[in-house]
Formats: structure tokens, C-alpha cells, sequence
């Protein structure tokens, strides 16, 4: 069962809101060189179109601080209106110094504690990016990795654990400085004069079970809204069941308001999917509707045709073709369910729960395929223009189940 959301402060990023009482957000990233504001842009569209409402660039260099003006120029060019995020490691203080337009027109900012130097070095660069959120009033993430932990707090916890009676293990130290870091970067900012409401705290590391360990106990201390994602989940398959696994587990505790799916992709690959993964995790939890769902058997030996599976991706293409259109004209279509089933075991039964449902022959059966729509019989297909026939059904339900929604 889905937790009730847990509340936290709300803060807001440019037109957005995370925590409170917001919806969980998808947040991604770009991988192109931030120098390039030509490349940069375009890939921010294509992750703005896909959906994602919060996009992050690498700013690591002063020529990527100078074209960060250039890049929010093109994407209002191009209507693209999403909040874009700077990261900045080692260097941040400089470059928000040195490029005010940089710091301005960014709508948060994205900082390792871990990565901000040593000693009094690490306080003094901490506060610079703090004082320069303050000025040009931009809200902080406050993004601890394990990878790259503030080293003086580390060993200044390793040390005090050594000496303890009963000492912990290396690991659970380690889990515990990491929200440490957190939860103590947090309380600086506040104290340098960053209210409440502009901070944003991420502890990512890279294993299912400590991210979930690290959040438990980051949300117990802490009210500050949650971003979560592993910091590096891989590629292809072990990625995409990596971090739904750990998301969906605090998703459905209640826990954390903006999420990343950090897939690795193929060379030349599409950076989209990332956020396609996001999507499909909110939606399989019912905690938000990002479009139209197909719900397909996965095939046995009763359905040794493949009729249903063309059909079923035929359904998926046309869905997502439809999609931008229905968002203006049948928004609620987002919640639409869709059931092409492959044979009379589950097949009447699937399609009577969806909206609208087919249940195509298995093997052996009456080349014949009954439509359900709303748990009620509708029809029955057959012949060689059942795929293009169930098709035009389905967008004849959406204009008469969703016109209604639109005028109320």
C-alpha cells in the first residue's frame, strides 16, 4: 500500500514546486558539453519534451558558465520553459562569482559539500555559493554522493567511532556521515542566512539497499524536500530495474518529492529514456498519470500467434503518437487503460477491467476477437483490418469519454 506523501518544506524552482504538497517531479540531465549551447539546448528540449520538468547542465568550466546565457536565450527562442539546473563541483564558487549572469539566469543550483575543498577552504567556498544563491534568491541543492564525501567529516566520524565503546562497522559509519553531510550542510545554509524554503537535500549513493537506508534516516532528521536516484545505476537492464527498485520502495513509503533514473546509455544513445523510466515508475504506483497504459499478456503456449504482440505495440506507437494532442484536447486520456490480450484464459477478464479491451484468439480458438469497453461487452473484431478497426475504437472512446471531462 502507497504511504500518504510525506510533508516537507515547498520550495520553488522557477515555475515549479518541490515537496509540500507538489507532485513528485522528473528531473534529468544532460550529457553534452555545456560549451556547446547549440547541442546543450537542443538536448534540453528533447528532455523537456519527453517529459521532464527540471533539467540539469554541467557547469564546470568558465566557458560553460558563459554559455549558460546563450542556452536559456535559445530555449525561450524555441519555447521551452523548464527550470534549468547548474551542477557545480570544485569550482562553483568561482564561476558564480566571475559570471553573474550565469548565477541568474539559473533557476537552482546543485552543490557538493564534498567537493567544495578542505579545512576552512571548504567553509569559505561553501558560504560563497550560499551568499550567491542568497543574492540572486535561487534555491540549493544540497547533493551529498558517497563517492565524493566531505573527507574531514568522515574521518573526523571514523575517528570518534574507533574510540566508542561499542564501535560500528566502516560501512555503517560511512551511511551515517552521509546524512550527517546532509543534514549539517543544511544548517549552515540556514545559518549563512539561505532560508528554509530554498533548500533541496539529495543523498545518493550507488547500492539498492544503503540508498534506501541512507533516505530512511535522511527523512527522519530532516523536513527538507527530497530529491532521490542512484548516483550511477548502469546500463540498459540492470539500470532500469536498479533504480525502480530503490525508488519505488521510498516512493511507496512517502518518501521524496523529485526524482532521476542516472542511466548510462548506449553510445549514440537516447538520454529520453531516463526519464520515460521516471514516468512509468510514478505511473505503475499510481502517484501520478503521464499518459495512456497498455496492458498486454506475455504470450504462452496457447498464443503461439504473434497477433497479439504486433497489436499491442501497434496500440503503444499510436498512444504515444497521440499523446501531445490529447494533453491540449482530452488531458485526462493520461489515465486511459488499454488491454490486448492473446488468448480466452485471461484475456475477457483483463479486458473487462481496462477501458477498452481485446481478446485476440489463441491457438485453437474461433478467429474471433470480442471488444470490452468499461467492463461491458462491446463487439467483435476479426478479419484482416482488425488491428487498424480496434484502433480507430480506441480513439473514438477517448473523444467520447474524455470530451465530456474537457467542457466540465
Amino acid at each position: 500500500m502507497i504511504q500518504e506523501k510525506r510533508q516537507t518544506i515547498k520550495v520553488k524552482v522557477g515555475d515549479q514546486y518541490i515537496g509540500g504538497n507538489a507532485p513528485v517531479l522528473v528531473q534529468s540531465m544532460t550529457n553534452t558539453p555545456t560549451e556547446d549551447p547549440n547541442a546543450t539546448a537542443l538536448q534540453v528540449k528533447e528532455l523537456f519534451d519527453a517529459g521532464s520538468e527540471i533539467v540539469r547542465i554541467t557547469v564546470n568550466t568558465r566557458e560553460a558558465a558563459k554559455a549558460v546565457p546563450e542556452i536559456v536565450s535559445q530555449l525561450e527562442r524555441m519555447g521551452v520553459n523548464v527550470p534549468l539546473v547548474g551542477d557545480f563541483h570544485y569550482n562553483g564558487h568561482i564561476l558564480l562569482s566571475e559570471f553573474p549572469d550565469c548565477a541568474r539566469l539559473l533557476a537552482k543550483y546543485r552543490i557538493n559539500p564534498g567537493n567544495v575543498g578542505r579545512k576552512a577552504r571548504h567553509d569559505e567556498n561553501f558560504k560563497s555559493m550560499i551568499d550567491c544563491a542568497i543574492r540572486w534568491e535561487k534555491p540549493v541543492r544540497i547533493g551529498v554522493n558517497w563517492g565524493s564525501l566531505d573527507q574531514d567529516l568522515l574521518q573526523r566520524m571514523m575517528d570518534e567511532n574507533a574510540a566508542s565503546a561499542s564501535p560500528k562497522t566502516a560501512h555503517e559509519v560511512l551511511i551515517e556521515a552521509i546524512v550527517e553531510s546532509a543534514i549539517s550542510s543544511a544548517d549552515a545554509a540556514v545559518e549563512y542566512g539561505l532560508p528554509a524554503d530554498h533548500i533541496i537535500l539529495s543523498a545518493k549513493v550507488s547500492e539498492v539497499p544503503d540508498l534506501i537506508e541512507v533516505y530512511r534516516k535522511l527523512a527522519k532528521r530532516s523536513n527538507h524536500a527530497l530529491h532521490l536516484g542512484l548516483t550511477e545505476a548502469g546500463m540498459s537492464m540492470k539500470g532500469i530495474v536498479a533504480s525502480t527498485a530503490a525508488l519505488s520502495i521510498l516512493l511507496s513509503e512517502g518518501i521524496g518529492d523529485t526524482i532521476r533514473a542516472s542511466l548510462t546509455p548506449e553510445p549514440g544513445g537516447d538520454r529520453t529514456q531516463e526519464v520515460s523510466v521516471c514516468q512509468q515508475i510514478l505511473q505503475s504506483l499510481k502517484i501520478r498519470s503521464f499518459k495512456p497504459q497498455v496492458t498486454a499478456c506475455p504470450g504462452c503456449g496457447r498464443t503461439t500467434s504473434t497477433v497479439f504482440q504486433e497489436l499491442a505495440q501497434q496500440i503503444e506507437k499510436h498512444l504515444n503518437d497521440r499523446r501531445q494532442q490529447w494533453q491540449t484536447t482530452y488531458p485526462e486520456a493520461v489515465d486511459l487503460k488499454v488491454a490486448v490480450m492473446g488468448c480466452i484464459v485471461n484475456g475477457p477478464g483483463e479486458s473487462r477491467h481496462a477501458d477498452i479491451g481485446i481478446s485476440l484468439p489463441g491457438t485453437g480458438e474461433e478467429p474471433k476477437a470480442p471488444v470490452y469497453m468499461d467492463g461491458e461487452y462491446a463487439t467483435t473484431l476479426s478479419g484482416p483490418n482488425l488491428a487498424n478497426d480496434f484502433i480507430r475504437m480506441v480513439d473514438d472512446y477517448v473523444q467520447r469519454s474524455y470530451a465530456c471531462k474537457v467542457s466540465q
